[in-house]
């Protein structure tokens, strides 16, 4: 008796267990992990990463993201791509820390496609002059999430033989986390440590614990009353 007793609490606690991890956090962990180990376009290869299940991530869109700013509402927003090899260094970070401080929700948007190729930004290239071409336009949603989210954004650089241009506009990267309260952008962090040169490089522990600091900062921080 007392083991079937063991048994009915062990196959409920399983039940409640898969019954609060969402569809969302699973594609996610799905679409990250199922890139491990093998080869991008130019033979380069991703880093392994590890998701939990009980991730915060809900799967979104730029349209939605633009929705919950226009309707005044608080929540945690990342850009970024599980093909895009600075994300995988700081996601697996990310998630330890939000759900350590009982982050519930983070929207996610993916600003690349299966193939690598931009679905929200727009994208410059050079000439031969060394003047800007633009030869991906971005959506309208992108030109909007700017306007919105221009106080925490960098400003867009194009790096060609050490020199950096300008384009006179700011810019979502990958990966971008965006703490957004009442509509309003309040700050923004990428994670990523300054003492990681190569998006490839081993995580080591002076790395991650960099890491740890900046989501720790950026997770626990207090919306203030201009909120």
């Amino acid at each position: 008796m007392k083991n079937k007793l063991l048994i009915f609490i062990s196959i409920f606690l399983l039940l409640l267990l898969t019954a609060c991890t969402s569809k969302d956090a699973i594609s996610f962990k799905k679409d990250y992990e199922s890139i491990n180990g093998k080869s991008n376009a130019s033979g380069k290869v991703h880093r392994t990463v590890t998701i939990p299940k009980n991730n915060p991530i809900v799967i979104s869109s730029a349209k939605e993201v633009l929705e919950k700013i226009e309707n005044e509402d608080t929540f945690y927003v990342y850009f970024g791509s599980e093909l895009c090899p600075w994300c995988r260094s700081v996601i697996e970070k990310a998630i330890e820390i939000a759900n350590y401080n009982g982050i519930d929700e983070i929207y996610y948007v993916d600003i690349w496609d299966d193939d690598g190729k931009e679905i929200l930004r727009d994208k410059y290239t050079l000439d031969n002059d060394g003047n800007p071409i633009k030869e991906i336009e971005g959506t309208d949603e992108y030109y909007k999430l700017l306007t919105h989210l221009d106080n925490v954004l960098e400003d867009y650089t194009y790096t060609k033989d050490d020199n950096k241009l300008s384009f006179g506009e700011k810019r979502i990267y990958a990966p971008n986390f965006i703490y957004i309260a009442k509509g309003k952008a309040i700050r923004m962090t990428t994670g990523i440590s300054d003492k990681q040169s190569n998006s490839r490089e081993e995580l080591t522990a002076e790395i991650l614990e960099d890491e740890t600091k900046q989501f720790d900062d950026f997770f626990l921080n207090i919306c203030d009353e201009s909120c």
